[in-house]
């Protein structure tokens, strides 16, 4: 096994770093679910030249101006989440079961009495929930670990005097302005020491010495465990205009709200029972706003044609954070050294998010009175992500980490495909599915750069792309009365590192495969009226 004896971070390498929690913690905060009513859901989410659905709200909202009259729904949702990580050899799984009240929408249909020029007007209320946090997954190895996170954090340190870090009755080195809070945290956790003739030089403790020659302990396992619960919840208050019959528009004022929640355990265990740990939690919470746009025309009866564009969310959000560490380790004599640090109670972080706009082109064809078949395409400019500090100015850090967004998000696309035949009069089919690759360039996505995270939490995930596959069924009671029941899974391909590699280094990238499957069954209740 390859273990540092020497670790020296050539300042060269600076020009390689990018800032994960800014760059992929945006990420995370600017990706969506299929969320919204089960027909919607069922057909893949096509809805942005059909309309007539309430979950349009969030996507094209002059779908609204195809209603003729006025209605409320509401959905809930069962989720079955499994994730699935493989990590040098070793599989792992992990589930877990939600239930859950994923919506409700009113709109309301004044009709002018006009046969052409404004037919009618609409407008609406929904509540939806755009994305599901909830996961929990575990990765472990038992053998192939080229290095510990002891030698990651000793190399992630140079540059900082020992005395910058190590916490005293009197100096708090979390306080310092431009700290690195895993190498203070490490540090006082006993993870490395400095050279004796270079205190801003630091080695893994994880070893002894022998006749002049530093032999690493061996690494025998390695175990991370990482529970996320939370959610992205929207509030639409929208309004749609039917012009003739053959012009819709429409547009959206959104309130979001994201509340997220997340905590990690990371084990190592070396030869002679030494050990060390890192325990982490984060907290965020956030508000914003955004605005769509959207018009569909109908050249003829039985085509559709929609256009629409999301803007920014524009967010204030807290990060809320606490780091525990600590090492078990062997001295002379048989004897051991425990030690444990923790940061300051009540960490916080204010700043400011700005979410990925998106464009989505449609296109939806009407068989008759029995059957109609849509087509999304959206456009998300995932590099348009930007942050700033809580009083919107772009500092140091967040310009650098605006940066590492341009320089490793590109445009994401998404597809997505709809069909559905009414079997009867009262009882309809439907089907759907969706592909959405991934923005990440593939610097980032091939594990060719180091990736400096914020705080004390090291592990990260590349988004590898998800696909979804839907089908449903809908039946009408009588005229006003309906439901809607959605069967939708999504499948997602992640890579996990527990921490970052060093290219040069001999800090080697060993990330574990993570697949995120997820089964949802939702069941839409509907009143027209």
């Amino acid at each position: 096994m390859k273990r540092l004896g020497i670790i020296i971070a050539a300042l060269t390498l600076c020009g390689s770093v990018a800032f994960s929690q800014g760059m992929l913690e945006a990420y995370c905060f600017g990706q969506t679910d299929l969320h919204g009513t089960a027909r919607y859901m069922s057909m893949g989410g096509a809805f942005g030249a059909l309309g007539g659905d309430i979950s349009v709200m969030s996507k094209n909202p002059a779908g609204l101006a195809v209603y003729r009259t006025s209605e409320v729904v509401t959905t809930m949702n069962l989720t079955l989440t499994n994730a699935n990580t493989n990590w040098l050899g070793v599989s792992t799984d992990k589930s877990k079961t939600q239930l859950s009240f994923d919506n409700i929408a009113y709109v309301g249909y004044y009709p002018t009495g006009n046969d052409v020029g404004v037919i009618g007007w609409n407008a609406g209320f929904a509540y939806n929930r755009l994305k599901n946090f909830h996961r929990h997954y575990n990765m472990s190895a038992k053998g192939g670990l080229t290095s510990s996170l002891s030698d990651y954090v000793a190399a992630r340190a140079y540059g900082f005097h020992k005395d910058e870090l190590w916490a005293t009755e009197t100096y708090n080195p979390y306080g310092r302005d431009g700290m690195d809070w895993l190498s203070a945290l490490g540090y006082n956790a006993g993870y490395m020491d400095a050279y004796s003739d270079d205190p801003q030089a630091y080695y893994s403790t994880f070893g002894f010495e022998e006749n002049g020659n530093w032999n690493a302990y061996d690494l025998n396992d390695a175990i991370l465990d990482v529970r996320e619960t939370g959610s992205i919840d929207k509030y639409d208050f929208s309004f749609g205009m039917n012009i003739s019959d053959i012009v819709l528009l429409g547009a959206t004022l959104s309130v979001t709200d994201i509340n997220y929640e997340m905590s990690s355990t990371y084990d190592e265990h070396f030869q002679y029972d030494n050990y060390l740990y890192l325990d982490n939690g984060l907290t965020t919470d956030g508000s914003g706003y955004s605005v769509n746009l959207g018009v569909i025309v109908r050249p003829v009866d039985f085509l559709r044609l929609g256009v629409a564009y999301n803007s920014p969310t524009w967010y204030k959000m807290t990060d809320r954070y606490y780091g525990e560490a600590g090492t078990s380790l062997e001295l002379a004599g048989g004897k051991y050294s425990d030690w444990d640090a923790q940061t300051p109670d009540a960490s916080y972080t204010n700043y400011e998010f700005q979410s990925p706009d998106k464009y989505i082109f449609s296109i939806a064809g009407i068989i008759g009175q029995s059957a109609l078949i849509s087509l999304d395409y959206e456009m998300t400019n995932y590099e348009n992500m930007k942050m700033y500090d809580s009083i919107g100015e772009e500092t140091p850090y967040y310009r650098s980490a605006n940066a590492g967004i341009k320089d490793n998000f590109t445009m994401g696309t998404s597809i997505r495909l709809g069909a559905e035949v009414r079997v009867t009069p009262q009882f309809s089919v439907r089907a759907g599915g969706s592909f959405t690759n991934s923005p990440v360039r593939s610097n980032l996505k091939g594990g060719n750069m180091e990736v400096i995270t914020v705080g004390t939490i090291p592990h990260y995930t590349v988004d590898k792309g998800y696909s979804t596959y839907s089908v449903g069924l809908g039946y009408r009671f009588n005229p006003q009365f309906y439901t809607d029941l959605a069967c939708v899974l999504t499948q997602q391909k992640e890579d996990v590192y527990a921490f970052s590699g060093i290219p040069d280094m001999d800090i080697d990238f060993q990330p574990a495969t993570l697949k995120t499957n997820r089964t949802r069954v939702a069941l839409t209740f509907g009143y027209k009226f």
